[in-house]
């Protein structure tokens, strides 16, 4: 037990674990927060088509020479408005317009990276995650972005609630329905966008997607799996980085195993406990 301490200890002695912690955990409780609505809303994989979204968007920025977040947080957050409006108008399903946007920004990305670049170590740490390399800027924005998110989301806390359960209610009480769905779908582009850096472009709905049901596998109540979800996203973040420094394995494929992890053990407690 000492000897794990110590380890700990250590980690935390370096200044790019520390820029992790501190930009990790805020992350993760955005993502976990917003994951429940999503989840609920039947839109887990959100998180993933806007990734992509961003990756290609990051592709371009790189082709261009310009600064890859000043880029890729407003076309994703364009992005989100656009799969927003498909599935509101019955043009699309949400799942189709998603698989759609995923996959043709994924190829523009990778058609931009073949004829440009190439795919350099920024435009990589981006796709499968780097967390160990975000720089101080990296790590002011991030935490600006997220406190934003945070604040944002518990001051329309019951608009939130109301637009996820019930919409057509909402919209009967008085609740702007559309705006606060935009609101939802801003948020939700914004911590995608910070999160890629930490999990990848390919992992990064994990973040949003396996807190949420962890957590609904044994609570009932919303409030309670919003609690659940976001202590178990940190927990699962922490955990997964101490794997990743202590075994030396990738941050956010760390941070996924965990969440399975927790996801089973949970699985198992809400089926006992179903019994």
């Amino acid at each position: 037990m000492t000897e794990i301490f110590a380890y700990l200890g250590e980690m935390l002695t370096y200044p790019f674990m520390q820029r992790a912690f501190l930009a990790g955990i805020l992350i993760s409780v955005c993502a976990s927060l917003l994951g429940v609505s999503l989840v609920l809303k039947r839109y887990s994989m959100i998180g993933d088509g806007l990734s992509h979204v961003g990756f290609g968007a990051l592709a371009a920025a790189s082709a261009l020479h310009l600064a890859p977040l000043a880029v890729a947080v407003p076309v994703v957050i364009l992005a989100a408005f656009v799969l927003l409006r498909l599935s509101e108008n019955g043009k699309l399903k949400g799942d189709a317009a998603v698989a759609m946007f995923s996959t043709g920004a994924l190829a523009a990305g990778v058609m931009i990276v073949s004829v440009t670049t190439g795919m350099n170590a920024d435009l990589n740490s981006y796709l499968f995650g780097s967390i160990l390399a975000m720089s101080r800027s990296d790590v002011v924005l991030s935490v600006a972005l997220a406190a934003a998110v945070l604040i944002l989301y518990l001051v329309f806390y019951n608009q939130l609630f109301a637009v996820t359960f019930d919409p057509v209610f909402a919209r009967a009480t008085g609740v702007r329905t559309g705006f606060f769905n935009s609101l939802l779908a801003v948020l939700t582009a914004v911590t995608v966008v910070l999160g890629m850096r930490m999990m990848g472009a390919l992992l990064i709905s994990s973040l949003i997607i396996f807190p949420a049901l962890t957590a609904m596998r044994v609570c009932r109540r919303y409030r309670t799996v919003i609690l659940v979800s976001a202590l178990l996203s940190v927990s699962g973040f922490a955990l997964g980085m101490t794997v990743s420094f202590l075994f030396a394995t990738p941050a956010g494929a760390s941070i996924v195993v965990v969440d399975i992890l927790f996801y089973c053990i949970f699985a198992a407690l809400g089926a006992a406990r179903s019994r």
